[in-house]
């Protein structure tokens, strides 16, 4: 029939049965007439135990060895895999990102691919083989072992999909689909049918953790139909496609949350060009990646700018505003890591006035204060405290009624 590229995530090959049990559900696709790719991830919190392993060694360790070490997690769950096929008779070979033929930059843990060639890939699907390959892996230019960062084995699978031609590429992990809120949060959380490249690239940036980011760009920029489903059950999951604008539906999709926020203000700025370079620049150079950043309108030559950031990199990016603050001559900085952001996402907001004070009046009725704004055409995100983020979540819900279909 084709290729089907399918990604399991740490949770659905977390321990042996697990990994039998997807060994099972490749099997199926395999005896309908596909040839089978299939990425995995590291077995359930091998990442976070490798990682913390590390550091009792070296608190600080080196990025390369660091890589190098965080790569064997995928190659356990990629060979074990291989083998439960083997005990299910079926033919199938494990390979490294490496051997894959997925090319990287160096950016040590945070790289990106660059490049895909699979011809190992196909030459083991024309044996017949059914191929597994380690996720969130690639190999440099130099050789060297570079892994993908957050949600690398997500990008790894849909960078091959691309790459082979596949017919989709389909990613299974411990949720049934997408879903219009958190479900954990929101009980009434209605599943997704389908949903549009644009919408799922809002939602996966402002904190549906189901998909990651960078994969949804890859399919929306070669039109990859994407299908999110569960390993744990055989129920139809969420496509996210190109698909056609409704703009007679509800214009609200979902609501997205994260609480990894935090928020760095510098106070008395000097209004003159070339100041916001020279505090963005170091952050930029030092792997910091700013989010939402707000300027106040300057009096008397002097504004406060105000910007959010994840929270690990709190320290790291203080350590740099010390220095550029008084560079600049500002007159003082101040953080806060106990933040949060809420979003409403939709294609049809774009066009149709309304959804922004709707957001605002919701939150003022339930007491909740809003920090911070940033928008897009399809998106409207409120900055808010840490512990008030899961009411902002069920009020909106209710508010935009998309607990009905």
């Amino acid at each position: 029939m084709g290729i089907v590229v399918q990604k399991y995530g740490g949770s659905s090959v977390a321990d042996t049965e697990k990994i039998r049990n997807v060994a099972r559900r490749i099997a199926r696709t395999f005896k309908k007439g596909n040839q089978v790719v299939a990425v995995v991830s590291a077995m359930g919190d091998t990442t976070d135990d490798l990682i913390a392993l590390a550091k009792q060694i070296n608190a600080k360790p080196e990025p390369r060895e660091m890589d190098l070490l965080l790569s064997t997690g995928e190659i356990v769950s990629s060979t074990l895999l291989a083998m439960a096929l083997h005990a299910l008779g079926h033919d199938s070979i494990a390979l490294s990102g490496a051997q894959a033929g997925i090319s990287t930059d160096s950016s040590f843990s945070r790289a990106r691919i660059t490049g895909i060639e699979p011809r190992r890939i196909v030459k083991e699907l024309d044996r017949g083989n059914i191929v597994i390959v380690a996720g969130f892996q690639g190999l440099t230019k130099e050789s060297e072992i570079a892994t993908l960062g957050r949600g690398g084995s997500d990008t790894t699978a849909v960078a091959l999909a691309i790459g082979l031609k596949a017919q989709r590429c389909e990613i299974y992990t411990d949720v049934e689909g997408i879903y219009t809120a958190d479900p954990r949060i929101v009980p009434e959380a209605r599943k997704l049918d389908e949903i549009g490249y644009e919408e799922m690239l809002e939602m996966a940036t402002s904190g549906a953790r189901v998909m990651h980011h960078r994969s949804v760009e890859l399919g929306q920029v070669y039109d990859m139909p994407i299908l999110v489903a569960s390993s744990m059950v055989d129920k139809p999951g969420t496509i996210i496609h190109g698909g056609e604008k409704m703009e007679n539906r509800n214009k609200v999709s979902g609501i997205a949350h994260d609480m990894d926020v935090a928020k760095i203000t510098v106070t008395g700025v000097p209004d003159r060009p070339g100041v916001a370079a020279a505090i963005f620049m170091p952050l930029a150079k030092a792997g910091v990646s700013v989010d939402t950043i707000v300027q106040n309108a300057s009096a008397n030559n002097i504004t406060d700018l105000t910007f959010t950031i994840i929270r690990n990199d709190m320290p790291a990016a203080m350590e740099i505003i010390r220095s550029v603050a008084k560079e600049i001559g500002a007159k003082e900085y101040t953080s806060d890591s106990k933040l949060g952001k809420v979003s409403i996402i939709g294609t049809g907001m774009q066009n149709t006035p309304g959804y922004a004070a709707k957001m605002f009046q919701t939150l003022f009725e339930h007491n909740i204060n809003i920090q911070l704004i940033t928008t897009s055409e399809i998106r409207i995100t409120c900055i808010i405290a840490e512990d008030r983020v899961k009411d902002a979540v069920k009020a909106l819900h209710k508010a935009f009624e998309l607990d009905k279909g």
